[in-house]
């Protein structure tokens, strides 16, 4: 990645999470058991991801995966080792302890997060104000850390200096009208509280890199019966999402346009028409480099439009068709009549 990816000479990587779902089977049920409150039988086993994401590029520089009963927080410290000294964390409200903020300041890695499990500091209680809404702060050492021995909570700094920054929204389609960040870049001047905000307000990008690989991929619904070809076919999806995203790179740098502004599913439709053409078996190096050429070329020729402040709620349009649920495992159950909107699941509805 270049120097012009880097943000203020920072990398910043962006981490969330999401999840899968896979064919009900045994082996995959004892990996990843279904949701609690669903009936044995009627739900499907259900994976958890934590990625880190280049914001820049949105390459997938790690990822892990758990069951349902792991938190996404300890999945985060399994890939500490993917960050390198000087980068930036940048996540939600899940990711804000004390701990993990101790321990990736230990390597050199900031943070920019949102504030969770406490409330905000005021004011008056700050070390300073670094102006409107910009305080310098002290978090002093919890009592105690949920996974953390008493032995080991004692081996962490006394107290952190931190940043928070609150940022007011007036903007419509944000279910939050006041966040407060927490950092640990306290230099006002080199990092304004304006930049802070713009740079959390683009971690929205981590949804849509979840969003190309889980719809515009397919990876939503993985196929594979068991644990070791689930684990493989991820492995696949995430291969492959990489290699787009490095050819979009290359694309946008050629074209000279931010890789923001291109497009994942253009990009993917492209490689698609032009895969006959650059498969020929017969061709000179001249003549393939110049059929790559046109390739980029027909993934830049439309960038995308930046609508900052657009309102994008967590909803969809298009409606499920209307079948009835399934309420028992599949050999139990009773076919209903159709479209029958009183029907109850009992046998003598199927003798009569």
């Amino acid at each position: 990645m270049g120097a012009s990816d880097n943000w203020r000479g920072h990398r910043i990587v962006v981490v969330d999470s999401t999840g899968v779902s896979m064919p009900d089977t045994k082996p995959n049920q004892d990996q990843w058991p279904q949701q609690h409150h669903q009936k044995p039988g009627c739900g499907l086993p259900s994976a958890r991801i934590t990625a880190c994401f280049s914001l820049h590029t949105g390459a997938l520089l790690s990822y892990r995966t758990s069951n349902k009963h792991v938190s996404e927080i300890i999945r985060l410290r399994q890939q500490i080792d993917a960050f390198r000294k000087g980068d930036i964390l940048l996540g939600d409200k899940a990711f804000c302890g004390y701990r993990d903020i101790c321990e990736r300041s230990e390597r050199g890695i900031d943070s920019i997060i949102s504030l969770c499990r406490r409330p905000p500091v005021k004011a008056i209680n700050a070390v300073k104000s670094l102006g409107k809404g910009d305080l310098l702060i002290r978090w002093v050492r919890p009592l105690k850390v949920s996974g953390l021995s008493a032995e080991n909570l004692q081996a962490l700094p006394p107290s952190l200096l931190l940043r928070q920054v609150k940022i007011t929204i007036n903007q419509p389609g944000f279910r939050s009208k006041v966040i407060y960040l927490v950092t640990t870049l306290l230099d006002a001047e080199k990092y304004p509280a304006k930049d802070l905000a713009d740079v959390y307000f683009r971690r929205w990008d981590v949804e849509l890199f979840f969003r190309d690989i889980k719809t515009t991929l397919g990876m939503d619904i993985l196929r594979c019966k068991s644990p070791e070809m689930i684990r493989k076919e991820m492995v696949m999806y995430f291969i492959a999402y990489n290699c787009m995203r490095r050819i979009m790179y290359e694309a946008a740098e050629e074209a000279g346009l931010p890789v923001r502004q291109i497009s994942f599913k253009t990009s993917l439709q492209a490689l698609r028409s032009w895969e006959p053409n650059l498969n020929q078996a017969r061709m000179s190096r001249k003549e393939r480099f110049g059929l790559i050429s046109m390739l980029y070329e027909s993934m830049t020729q439309r960038p995308l439009r930046q609508r900052p402040g657009r309102s994008k709620p967590r909803a969809v349009k298009r409606r499920r068709k209307n079948y009835h649920l399934l309420t028992k495992p599949r050999h139990e159950m009773i076919v209903p009549a159709h479209r029958n909107r009183h029907w109850l699941n009992k046998r003598k509805l199927c003798l009569s």
